[in-house]
């Protein structure tokens, strides 16, 4: 068992293209954004396990030799390499016991503590008796925005925890601010992350953990996950209209729309499914020698992508007001996700002035919409020097 504190963040994601179109089998590309959530791992000898959530108002703690004496094994099965099966309705149920939580507890807080719980009990119990520890999570992601926050949290768990009870290497040498693990390292890494999801989520796809811990850019097709290789530097900004939305409902209703319309709707959905190859294709071309045509055919894509979205059904005035703005200041955006309100991205180019996108993230704000402006194709899973974290994030991790 490590001694040293561990600190660990993951990002984000966001759908570039093929929301919707991925649930009929059409490719979706899915991108790292550069909001992260952070870990930091404190070994104590002090008998407790401590979990702070700032963002979400948790604060639990539980004596190691209570948790100790607990009956374990219906955590077995395949958790020696992360391959188990989904967590049974069974297993959740005991977890709940555990957890002291009542059995309809299925709040997101709820869920993030047994997702917890669930990691901490399955890698740690091959030690000799259970870790002492205080973890604290931070994160810049707003939660429930369809932004990948559950993933990102699942993944800074799994790494954090399969390092601390040396389960994989810590990759850190002297005097790095930022370190990755080995691939195989990653692979478990998401292997565990994807058990997390499953218990906050109960039947992920499997591509926001991934995103999450491989970083750059994914694509989805079929269950089937791909890394896009090769992607250039694109700063975006990210507006989160806060209109809620249940992406099950708008998920049937573009079902719906295909089964009355089928001639109609099918060929929406190529066309999307067309978008992200030549999207793909652009990223590829850019990574390698960009050009400002490139950003020309990236800002058409997105526009093109945005109609089809409204004529399926997803779209919300939110999300119209959103593109009316930034199309007032020449710039391009589109829904990303569900829809239905959440959130949108605009593309910025590299020539735009500050005081311009000042200028809109201003006008957003003043439409009730919150707005980051940052970057896409962000590093994965990785684990860092204390110095190299910026003083936000240091004051958010010693909760102040």
């Amino acid at each position: 068992m490590l001694s040293e504190v561990l600190l660990v963040s993951a990002p984000g994601k966001v759908i570039l293209h093929g929301e919707h179109a991925v649930v009929h089998g059409k490719i979706a590309l899915a991108v790292a954004l550069n909001l992260r959530t952070f870990l930091r791992l404190q070994p104590h000898s002090n008998g407790k396990m401590c979990l702070n959530l700032p963002n979400i108002g948790v604060k639990r703690a539980w004596d190691v030799a209570r948790l100790q004496l607990q009956d374990t094994s219906f955590l077995e099965p395949g958790n020696a390499t992360g391959d188990a099966a989904a967590p049974t309705s069974e297993q959740v149920e005991k977890l709940k016991e555990v957890a002291g939580f009542p059995n309809d507890g299925t709040d997101p807080e709820c869920l993030a503590v047994l997702a917890f719980l669930y990691l901490y009990l399955s890698i740690c119990r091959k030690q000799r008796t259970l870790p002492s520890l205080d973890i604290t999570v931070w994160s810049e992601l707003p939660t429930g925005a369809g932004l990948g926050s559950s993933a990102a949290y699942s993944v800074c768990l799994a790494a954090a925890l399969l390092t601390a009870c040396e389960a994989i290497p810590n990759p850190q040498n002297n005097g790095e601010s930022a370190s990755r693990w080995t691939m195989e390292d990653l692979e478990l890494i998401n292997k565990w992350a994807f058990q997390g999801e499953r218990m906050i989520h109960g039947n992920p796809s499997g591509v926001d953990n991934s995103i999450s811990t491989w970083g750059g850019a994914l694509r989805y097709q079929q269950g089937k996950i791909s890394s896009i290789k090769r992607l250039p530097a694109l700063k975006i900004l990210l507006t989160n209209t806060k209109v809620p939305r249940s992406t099950k409902a708008l998920v049937a209703s573009v079902r719906s729309r295909l089964l009355k319309f089928p001639e109609i709707v099918a060929p929406l959905l190529t066309s999307i499914n067309a978008i992200s190859l030549e999207c793909e294709r652009t990223l590829e071309e850019m990574a390698s020698a960009p050009a400002p045509e490139h950003y020309l055919v990236l800002e058409e894509l997105i526009d093109i992508n945005q109609h089809h979205l409204n004529a399926l059904g997803v779209g919300h005035a939110s999300l119209d007001q959103l593109c009316q703005v930034t199309m007032a200041h020449g710039l391009h955006s589109k829904l990303t996700g569900a829809g239905g309100g959440g959130c949108g991205i605009t593309l910025l180019r590299p020539d735009l002035e500050q005081p311009k996108v000042e200028a809109m993230k201003q006008a957003l704000t003043s439409c009730g919409f919150d707005c980051w402006e940052t970057s896409i194709g962000a590093p994965g899973i990785s684990i860092h020097s204390a110095a190299s974290l910026d003083t936000q994030v240091q004051r958010a991790l010693d909760g102040l």
